[in-house]
């Protein structure tokens, strides 16, 4: 199961699995319905009507009402494999493996599309002022009508970025290197250099920035205004570990992120870098935690289960960026500035 899990207004969890969309009662687990498309489903996100949107590898974007039946499907030019992202004004971005960004109005209608932006697995992200930003073989910073703002640097991998109150980029790049952009005008802040293979990243309320690097086997904490390292946590000190998991990060300061080979949860102080539990699935852990407002944490295994794990933190952090998609809905969209 590579979908995160996107939780409603309601406590409902959302969470694609094969062919298919589950809507799981978070406090309970027992599942309420079930959609099925074409092909792979991914990670779904959550309109503010609550309209669930979830990509397929069928070549499609569904927009899906809460009672499951389907609102409707938008054809793309070929398989989605990222979540989307939805503009304040209902606009739902979305990219295809044909390296295309489409936007889609909230009656399934194509706005626009650009091409050449997105990578695969890479999901977009809306500024507070309505910017979209994108990876492909540069980082893209589009208007809201799909004109293009800047571009930044050269062939990124699939990474998904974050975007801090201030409007910074932070992001990513397939070759080890991790940035922090000026969002209003594309210019680099600041790089941190590290091994192969950078996740996505989370963003604390002092601004400090967590990004796993799979090759190293690291999670690190940087600082978001410097690029200076804070600490290190090593999860495993040899072989192979692809990490697909963002992080996320509760009320008091806990980081949460799973990994892929050890099938493991983590939890550590998000100070310190200390380890304060693991917890272990069956399968590997492709999908990224998502903090309900209770606290509860939920994420998806390669066991094809979703978890729900109890914690001590009371829900989220009130940060830009707390966890996968900004928001227990993953609408990829920064809140306010």
């Amino acid at each position: 199961m590579n979908s995160s899990p996107a939780i409603g207004s309601d406590g409902t969890v959302y969470v694609g699995s094969d062919k298919k969309l589950y809507a799981i009662n978070g406090k309970t687990g027992v599942k309420l319905w079930e959609f099925e498309t074409g092909s792979v489903v991914v990670s779904p996100a959550i309109g503010s009507d609550g309209t669930v949107y979830v990509g397929s590898y069928d070549y499609k974007l569904y927009a899906i009402n809460p009672d499951g039946s389907k609102k409707w499907s938008s054809k793309t030019g070929a398989g989605v494999s990222s979540s989307p992202a939805i503009g304040s004004d209902g606009t739902i971005y979305v990219g295809s493996n044909n390296n295309n960004l489409y936007a889609i109005n909230p009656d399934g209608s194509k706005k626009w599309e650009m091409k050449g932006s997105p990578t695969r697995g890479a999901s977009p992200a809306v500024a507070y002022d309505g910017t979209v930003i994108s990876s492909g073989k540069k980082v893209f910073a589009l208007n809201p009508d799909g004109t293009k703002k800047w571009a930044f640097g050269r062939e990124f991998g699939p990474r998904s970025p974050a975007i801090g109150l201030d409007g910074t980029v932070y992001i990513g790049y397939y070759h080890g290197m991790f940035y922090a952009i000026d969002g209003n005008t594309g210019a680099k802040k600041w790089e941190f250099e590290g091994k192969a293979y950078p996740g996505a990243c989370a963003i604390g309320v002092d601004d400090t920035v967590y990004i796993p690097f799979a090759d190293e086997r690291k999670l690190y904490a940087l600082d978001g205004k410097t690029g200076t390292k804070k600490w290190e946590f090593r999860w495993r000190k040899d072989g192979i570990n692809t990490i697909v998991s963002s992080p996320a990060i509760g009320d008091d300061g806990t980081v949460y992120f799973g990994t892929y080979k050890k099938n493991k949860l983590y939890a550590v102080d998000g100070k310190t870098g200390t380890k304060k539990w693991e917890f272990e699935t069956v399968g590997h852990i492709n999908s990224s935690p998502v903090i309900g407002a209770d606290g509860t944490l939920y994420i998806g295994s390669g066991d094809k289960k979703v978890y729900a794990i109890k914690t001590d933190s009371k829900g989220p952090a009130k940060s830009p960026w707390p966890m996968f998609g900004q928001n227990a809905q993953h609408t990829g969209r920064v809140m306010k500035k």
